[in-house]
C-alpha cells in the first residue's frame, strides 16, 4: 500500500471515529456508533499493516500480536460480566498507558532514525511527555481497577501534606526533564528518563489512592481522557497523524464527560483530584458535623410491594449498583411490561453518575432491553416525582439522599440528586441499612412515606413479579 492511499484510508478511519463519537451520543443510535467505530479500527489496522512503514519481516510479530490481543478481546467479551464493565474499562485504559510507555523507551533507543538539532529536541520532549502521561495513566488506572473490583479499599488515603508531595513530585519531573534534553547520548538520557517514569508511576498511585469510592465514575471518565493524551502522544513519537487525532478526540471527549459528571455531582474537577470524598461509614457524629437521620425505618414485604404497584398509575424507577451486583435488570423489565400492560405510566429515571461509570444504568438497561423512550435524565424527570404514586429505588443511595438539598454539612451538600422523597410513596431496595459507596447516611429510610425492602435485589423483584402476576 502506497503512502497516500494509507493516509486517504487513516482520514476515513478519522471520519468513522467522529461518527462513532456522534452514534454512542444516545441510546438509539450507539449500536450504530459502535458499527463505525469497528469498521474505521479495522480500515486503520489494515492500513497500518499495509503501510509503507511495516517490512516483510514484521509481519509475523504483527500476527502475533493481533492474535495475542484479539483472543484476549474476545475472552473478555464473552466472560466479563455487566457488573464488571467499570473495572475492565479501567484495565483497559492501563493497557494504553503501558504502551506509550514502551513506546516512548523504544522511540528514545530507536537508532534507525538519528535526529539533530531542533529535530532531536521536539522528538525528546514529546518522548518524556509521553512516558510521563502513558506512566501516570497505567498505575493510576490499574489502583482505579483495584477500587473498582474490591481488591482496593474504596476510602481515600489522604497522606499529611499530600498537595506539597506532589509539587516536590512535579518539580522533581522538571528538573530530570531538563536533564534528559541536555543529556549527550542515550545512555546519559536513560537515567533521567528512568527516573521520571518512577516518579510518575507513584504519582499516579498517590493520585488515585487519595480520591474516594463516591467520585469512582468521575476517575474512570478521567482516566479515559488521560488514556486518549497517551495514545495521542503515541502519535507524535511514531510520526502517525490517526493516533494523533484519534488520541485528541478520546483526549477531548473524556475530559468534556469529566465535566459533565463533575457538574452533576455539583464537585470541582480540582477537588476531586484533591481526593477525600468518599471515606466509608461515617464514625460516630461530633459536634458540628453533618446532621444524623432520626426516625424508624418501616419495612415493606415483596407482597405489599407488589399491591402498590398494581394500585399506581404512575411509577419510576431509580437503578443503581445494586441492580447491577444482582443483574436484576431483566426482572426489572419485566416488572415494568407488566405494569405498562395494565396502563400504568412507568419510567426509569437515570442519573448521571449511578453505578460505577458513566452511563452504567443506561447499558444495563439497553441489555435487559428496555424502550429507551421511557428511560430518562435526572432533569428531565425530577420535577415528576410529585405526581408520582410510586418510585422504586433499586440498590441506589447517594443519588437519591435528599441531605444534598437539606443539609449544607453534609459532605454531598449541593450534589444534584433525584427528588424521590417528594413521591407519594417511595420504595427503597437494599440488602441492609449500610451507607452507600460515598459513605453518607440516607434520611430518606426514615421518612413517613418512604417503605424499605431489605434482601438480594433479584430475589426479592422475582417476588414481586410472581406477586404480580397472582
Amino acid at each position: 500500500m502506497s503512502a497516500n492511499l494509507a493516509t486517504v484510508s487513516y482520514i476515513g478511519a478519522t471520519i468513522l471515529f467522529i461518527l462513532s463519537l456522534g452514534g454512542l451520543s444516545h441510546p438509539e443510535t450507539s449500536r450504530r456508533g459502535n458499527l463505525y467505530g469497528m469498521i474505521g479500527m479495522a480500515i486503520a489496522v489494515i492500513a497500518t499493516i499495509f503501510g509503507p512503514r511495516v517490512t516483510v519481516g514484521g509481519y509475523a510479530w504483527i500476527i502475533v500480536a493481533l492474535l495475542v490481543g484479539a483472543s484476549a478481546g474476545l475472552y473478555a467479551a464473552k466472560k466479563v460480566k455487566m457488573t464488571e464493565m467499570p473495572e475492565l474499562v479501567a484495565l483497559m485504559h492501563s493497557f494504553v498507558g503501558l504502551a506509550a510507555v514502551l513506546v516512548g523507551f523504544a522511540s528514545y533507543i530507536d537508532p534507525s532514525t538519528p535526529l539533530e538539532g531542533a529535530a532531536k529536541t521536539i522528538h525528546e520532549i514529546e518522548v518524556y511527555i509521553g512516558i510521563l502521561i502513558g506512566a501516570v495513566t497505567f498505575s493510576g488506572s490499574l489502583i482505579a481497577f483495584g477500587k473498582l473490583n474490591g481488591k482496593i479499599s474504596g476510602k481515600p488515603v489522604l497522606l499529611p501534606g499530600r498537595h506539597w508531595l506532589n509539587l516536590a513530585l512535579l518539580i522533581i519531573v522538571i528538573v530530570f526533564g531538563y536533564c534528559f534534553i541536555q543529556a549527550e547520548n542515550t545512555d546519559a538520557g536513560m537515567i533521567p528518563l528512568i527516573v521520571m517514569t518512577a516518579v510518575a508511576l507513584a504519582f499516579g498511585v498517590h493520585m488515585v489512592m487519595a480520591i474516594g469510592g463516591a467520585d469512582m465514575p468521575v476517575v474512570v471518565s478521567m482516566l479515559n481522557s488521560y488514556s486518549g493524551w497517551a495514545a495521542s502522544a503515541t502519535g507524535f513519537m511514531l510520526n502517525n497523524d490517526l493516533l494523533i487525532v484519534t488520541g485528541a478526540l478520546v483526549g477531548s471527549s473524556g475530559a468534556i464527560l469529566s465535566y459533565i459528571m463533575c457538574r452533576a455531582m455539583n464537585r470541582q474537577f480540582l477537588s476531586v483530584i484533591a481526593g477525600g470524598f468518599g471515606a466509608g461509614a461515617p464514625s460516630a457524629k461530633p459536634a458540628g458535623d453533618a446532621a444524623q437521620p432520626e426516625g424508624e425505618v418501616t419495612p415493606v414485604s415483596a407482597a405489599e410491594t407488589a399491591e402498590l404497584l398494581r394500585e399506581a398509575k404512575s411509577v419510576v424507577i431509580v437503578p443503581g449498583y445494586g441492580m447491577a451486583v444482582a443483574q436484576a435488570q431483566h426482572t426489572v423489565n419485566d416488572i415494568a411490561s407488566r405494569l405498562r400492560a395494565k396502563g400504568c405510566n412507568v419510567r426509569f429515571a437515570i442519573h448521571p453518575v449511578a453505578g460505577r461509570m458513566p452511563g452504567h444504568m443506561n447499558v444495563l438497561l439497553a441489555e435487559a432491553k428496555v424502550p429507551y423512550d421511557i428511560v430518562l435524565e435526572m432533569d428531565e424527570i425530577n420535577e415528576d416525582f410529585p405526581d408520582t404514586d410510586v418510585v422504586m429505588v433499586i440498590g441506589a443511595n447517594d443519588i437519591v439522599n435528599p441531605a444534598a438539598e437539606d443539609d449544607p454539612s453534609s459532605p454531598i451538600a449541593g450534589m444534584p440528586v433525584l427528588q424521590v422523597w417528594k413521591a407519594h410513596t417511595s420504595i427503597v431496595m437494599k440488602r441492609s441499612m449500610a451507607s452507600g459507596y460515598a459513605g453518607v447516611d440516607n434520611p430518606l429510610f426514615y421518612k413517613e412515606n418512604n417503605r424499605m425492602l431489605f434482601g438480594d435485589a433479584k430475589k426479592m423483584l422475582d417476588e414481586v413479579l410472581a406477586a404480580l402476576g397472582a
